[in-house]
């Protein structure tokens, strides 16, 4: 979340002005100086004393939200807002939990009330333009960009989102211009540089490499703009063919980047054993003719950076196929149940229904046009395949898998805004997709032909072949517009996006290869993965 302004203040004149308690003051002194450890039993102790002190109960929403406890964050403002209405501050902080929490509807209901009664902030217009790119309105997210830029011109943060929208919608070249804006304003920063890198076209020159380097020798730097100047860095080498000076930036930026997550590999094993277990013959058989009826959703799910997105662009090209993008709303309705997976057997068929049509509901705001099908492109989702199969019996499923090696140093090399915990060590790459490929392979034998594999490296060598049988799995007649893809004009917000506005990219089935050498503690941790990855469902 921001730093704390109490009553559009800043805490220095918080403490100046002497009209707070001085254990709330020294409270929001700590916030500021990100000292969570000593703000939060000066709040708790507050709170205590005077439970009804709503700026006391924002700050601890803001103590909240800097751990990602972003539901307990949202409570704790709605009960400031309870207690005064027209707190604003409050108001636009909830605005930016409901947006961290991938409820960017309610937060733009929520910043219209905060822009009529602060409508000259410019951080209100800069986060309802990236609510608006959250929900697709790219128009009206444009639109306003450059309405905050001209009150806050010298901002490197807003020219760097900015740059992320233009990128977004195709307008590469003035994404790129915004991106070098950003570090004209903030040459050390670092998610800049590497989105400009991850762009795919930009090749950097040695003036930029030599800024990037300045930027790592300085020990000021946050570690944020420290990985991602390590994953800039290693791809402007490996663009220069230096392999091996390439590979240990992207280590030095996966090490980094490692420290500051949690994730535990064994999770992910048991969380797949557990619906190993469950997801039997009989369990679907129990379960048939139950859940939502709707056809509509087409699910793309499997590895990041396996193709998915070119799968998506290709089907978005039919006349039928509204591509949206890698949507939020299964993993939220899944993990509702604290007792996820164990507690899918207990679902009775109204539970199930009421999923899948809550789904549909959800994810409306999405659609932009007509169209009877759309995509949800989440390549996560392969976790929650039994929980879609069960809650929306009638959608296609597919899955976008690419070799283990290809697959998993792509994800190495790539820095995620946001998830993938998995991918910034090699062995907890490799244990991933192990177990990804155990759980759809078992999937194919409980229910044959119900998912259909798309096979990257076969897209790239039998494309209309593969077209041919993606679309027959989705009940689609065959359309040209499928094989001009990258002549299909839309917003794509992944990794990709440049590649598939492009014909067919044949250089993701190589592009491990010139790091081979560096690649054995991957190859340990595939296991049978990395010879047995294709798996046997129909379209291989």
């Amino acid at each position: 979340m921001a730093r704390v302004h109490l009553d559009r203040s800043d805490t220095a004149w918080l403490a100046r002005a002497g009209q707070y308690h001085p254990r709330l003051i020294a409270a929001a002194l700590a916030l500021n100086d990100n000292d969570l450890p000593r703000a939060e039993p000066l709040l708790r102790e507050h709170l205590r004393e005077d439970p009804f002190d709503v700026a006391a109960i924002r700050m601890f929403a803001e103590l909240a939200g800097r751990i990602g406890r972003y539901r307990d964050a949202e409570n704790l403002l709605r009960r400031a807002l309870e207690l005064s209405p027209a707190f604003t501050p409050a108001r636009a902080n909830l605005a930016l939990v409901l947006y961290r929490q991938n409820r960017a509807e309610e937060a733009l209901q929520e910043l219209d009330r905060v822009i009529a009664e602060d409508p000259d902030n410019p951080g209100h217009a800069n986060l309802q333009a990236a609510a608006y790119g959250r929900t697709g309105d790219f128009d009206e997210a444009l639109a306003l960009y450059p309405r905050v830029l001209e009150q806050a011109p010298a901002q490197p943060r807003v020219w760097m989102s900015y740059g992320h929208m233009l990128k977004t919608v195709g307008r590469q070249a003035e994404g790129i211009a915004a991106y070098r804006r950003a570090i004209d304003f903030a040459p050390a920063l670092g998610e800049a540089w590497w989105s400009l890198a991850n762009l795919k076209t930009v090749r950097f020159d040695d003036a930029d490499l030599a800024a990037i380097r300045a930027g790592l020798a300085r020990d000021d730097i946050a570690p944020d703009d420290r990985f991602h100047l390590d994953f800039a860095l290693g791809k402007a080498l490996e663009d220069r063919g230096e392999a091996e000076a390439a590979f240990a930036h992207y280590a030095a930026g996966n090490a980094l980047r490692r420290q500051s997550l949690d994730y535990d590999a064994d999770e992910t094993t048991a969380f797949v054993d557990q619906l190993i277990a469950l997801a039997t013959p009989e369990f679907f058989a129990a379960r048939a003719g139950l859940g939502f009826a709707a056809s509509d959703p087409v699910f793309i799910l499997g590895m990041p950076r396996a193709g998915s997105t070119l799968v998506e662009q290709i089907l978005a090209s039919h006349s039928a196929v509204e591509g949206t993008s890698e949507l939020p709303d299964i993993p939220i309705l899944a993990r509702r149940d604290k007792a996820y997976p164990a507690g899918l057997p207990g679902l009775t068929g109204d539970d199930l229904a009421a999923l899948g049509e809550e789904y549909l509901q959800r994810t409306r705001i999405q659609r932009k046009t007509e169209r009877p099908l759309f995509i949800d492109k989440l390549p996560n989702n392969w976790a929650h395949t039994v929980f879609i199969a069960l809650i929306l019996p009638n959608a296609r499923i597919i899955d976008a898998r690419r070799h283990p090696l290809g697959c998993c140093f792509s994800n190495f090399k790539q820095h995620f805004a946001r998830g993938q915990g998995f991918s910034y060590a090699l062995e907890d790459m490799g244990r991933y997709y192990r177990d990804y490929v155990r759980l759809m392979d078992h999937l194919d034998r409980v229910m044959p032909g119900r998912v259909h594999r798309v096979i990257y490296e076969d897209m790239v060598e039998h494309t209309e072949r593969e077209v041919r049988a993606l679309l027959d799995h989705c009940g689609l007649p065959f359309e040209e517009a499928c094989l001009a893809f990258h002549r299909t004009e839309r917003a794509v917000r992944t990794a990709s996006s440049e590649q598939v506005r492009q014909p067919i990219y044949r250089e993701g089935t190589s592009g491990w290869q010139p790091f081979s050498a560096w690649l054995d503690p991957l190859r340990a941790a595939l296991g049978p993965a990395l010879e047995d990855w294709r798996g046997k469902a129909s379209g291989c």
